[in-house]
């Protein structure tokens, strides 16, 4: 039998739509995952074997072949999990969920069924929605950041083991609360009150943060550049409800979203041996660099 179900990997801070496919047929067992997938997601056909049977049900020992569509798209990280067991389970006749394949799923699987959180859980419920699914199941660590983004229903699932009784209607998980909006920019940080002196310096921040200036700091080592500098946010003004899920956006798929949203604006201070890479972002997969992660605040260069 032949079941899709849908998911997405990240590219960047951006969620791009997977189709899986999955087919089950007579032969030799094999399970194998094609459409460029890395090896993370090459390595869920044992997460995904061992998750099963853990759960209760029943690995079919027959061909199978787990389609990642499109394959001009290189897949990325242990995010498909629950979609490929999801779709797995229904080719082989073990799940009949009507709504597979209008809901987006995704999740790392343990092995013993439990799902664990991944990155950029924003983004896909994003993503999801914008695609038009009803809804996106995501672990339950994932469910207050995937509840930042309205207009979709979210479900946390904390194991493949409750996924009949969702889809049989004898269970029904407690929606997710949203991550709460922080309330100012600066607050509890490095404060400009701890700048003495140099009062054409704290003129210019005030009036760089006051009209959102780009501002350029010359000076020897000592003078108070990276002191200056650290300080500038706590005279920004909030973040704005749409600056802050973009912020978050960005801190969800580099793993570094945690407690509320927006508490502070993001500061970044990279070495001056970083690379272009880290920098300006890049890499196989791309991921964000320190240009990104200081989006809506304060880089410190050199």
């Amino acid at each position: 039998m032949l079941a899709t179900a849908r998911t997405f990997t990240l590219d960047g801070i951006a969620a791009r739509p997977v189709r899986v496919e999955v087919d089950v047929h007579r032969g030799l067992p094999s399970f194998a995952i094609v459409g460029l997938p890395d090896a993370a997601v090459r390595e869920a056909r044992e997460r995904v074997r061992a998750a099963l049977v853990n759960c209760g049900f029943e690995f079919p020992l027959r061909r199978i072949v787990v389609n990642l569509a499109p394959a001009s798209l290189r897949k990325v990280g242990p995010g498909m999990d629950l979609a490929i067991a999801s779709a797995l389970l229904s080719a082989s006749g073990q799940l009949e969920w009507e709504r597979l394949s209008r809901v987006a799923l995704v999740g790392e699987l343990a092995l013993d069924g439990s799902t664990r959180p991944v990155n950029g859980a924003l983004a896909i419920a994003e993503a999801a929605r914008e695609g038009g699914a009803e809804a996106v199941v995501v672990p339950a660590e994932n469910g207050p950041e995937a509840a930042l983004a309205n207009g979709i229903d979210v479900i946390p699932l904390d194991g493949l083991g409750r996924l009949p009784a969702l889809v049989g209607g004898e269970w029904e998980p407690e929606r997710p609360q949203a991550l709460p909006l922080g309330q100012g920019g600066g607050a509890g940080g490095p404060d400009l009150a701890d700048l003495r002196g140099q009062p054409h310096l704290r003129h210019a921040l005030e009036v760089a943060a006051a009209g959102g200036h780009s501002l350029l700091m010359i000076g020897p080592p000592g003078a108070g550049k990276s002191l200056a500098a650290s300080r500038l946010p706590s005279i920004l003004p909030p973040l704005a409800t749409v600056e802050a899920l973009e912020v978050a956006r960005v801190a969800s798929a580099c793993g570094r979203l945690h407690g509320a949203l927006g508490a502070a604006r993001p500061f970044r201070a990279p070495h001056h041996t970083i690379s272009p890479a880290g920098l300006i972002g890049g890499g196989t997969p791309p991921r964000p660099g320190e240009v990104t992660l200081a989006h809506g605040s304060v880089r410190l260069g050199f």
